[in-house]
């Protein structure tokens, strides 16, 4: 609690207690109230209780220990690329993913004070790194703070007119804020991808299409990856994301995360997924969920 900024406490109180009340309705996200994951989560789970968390970590822990009963996490950004560290948080957490959800991003600059008063703009890194041509173009200095919401409780705190928040526009009613600047971004087409995460898989009901998510280590021999992912292609299964990352310092063990459209028990998904197998260390299958936007 204390890790919020002095606005942002009293309405992270009353969440937090009304989550606790009912933890089976909770669905924890990162951020203070009034951030893009507040309203994904509120978007996503219309009659779930949010519960706001100060970091990705915290989320995570949240939903290991029943105190909510899912977590929705940014997993990339169309602008900005994957959000960091959800790669390794995910695969350790030991929590499945049984959905997803696309929220378009409009940014506001947010301050106590007029436009041209102002030198700094405070938000998360994802948020700068989606504006940072406007930012720069515009002489603004990027201050990283953990949350775009958080951001703008910290500006109504610290009531500097020199530093304003990249933030949602609801952010700056919450914290009292004016919108100087509607619609910040560098480009139209800004969407984050959620994932919701619980502590078990749901029933994967319905015709589909749905998506299977997972993620596997290479051997460290030629050609490794191109064996790996052969049967994806022999079986017509469409890969949608592929992205490597190390862990360690060795720069030898190369680790990939992946989605594909299908589940496990379609023919075509299971051989393609014996095959990953066969040529890899490891395979792990973080969870099966129904689409939310169709894949071309």
């Amino acid at each position: 609690m204390e890790n919020f900024a002095a606005p942002a406490r009293p309405i992270v109180a009353r969440m937090t207690e009304a989550a606790a009340s009912e933890p089976n309705r909770a669905v924890a996200f990162q951020g203070a109230p009034g951030a893009n994951s507040h309203v994904a989560a509120m978007e996503a789970f219309p009659g779930g209780l949010p519960l706001p968390c100060f970091d990705f970590a915290d989320a995570i822990e949240a939903v290991q220990t029943g105190a909510a009963d899912c977590a929705i996490i940014p997993i990339e950004n169309s602008l900005h690329g994957r959000v960091a560290d959800m790669h390794f948080l995910l695969p350790e957490s030991g929590l499945v993913i049984t959905g997803e959800h696309f929220l378009p991003i409009r940014h506001a600059l947010l301050s106590v004070g007029p436009r041209e008063a102002i030198r700094e703009a405070m938000s998360h890194p994802q948020a700068l790194g989606q504006c940072r041509h406007w930012l720069r173009a515009n002489g603004i200095r990027q201050v990283a703070y953990p949350d775009t919401a958080g951001a703008a409780a910290m500006v109504a705190d610290a009531a500097d007119p020199a530093i304003a928040a990249l933030a949602p526009p609801a952010a700056g009613k919450l914290y009292g804020l004016n919108v100087v600047e509607e619609d910040v971004s560098d480009a139209e087409h800004n969407v984050t991808r959620f994932v919701a995460l619980a502590r078990a898989g749901r029933p994967v009901e319905g015709a589909g299409p749905f998506m299977t998510t997972f993620v596997f280590e290479v051997k460290n021999i030629p050609a490794a990856l191109y064996k790996a992912l052969g049967g994806f292609a022999t079986n017509g299964v469409n890969m949608t994301k592929l992205e490597s990352y190390q862990r360690g310092a060795s720069f030898a063990a190369t680790e990939f995360y992946a989605d594909i459209v299908g589940q496990p028990g379609e023919p075509a998904v299971d051989r393609a997924l014996d095959e990953l197998r066969y040529h890899t260390k490891w395979v792990r299958l973080l969870g099966t969920y129904p689409q939310a936007r169709a894949r071309p």
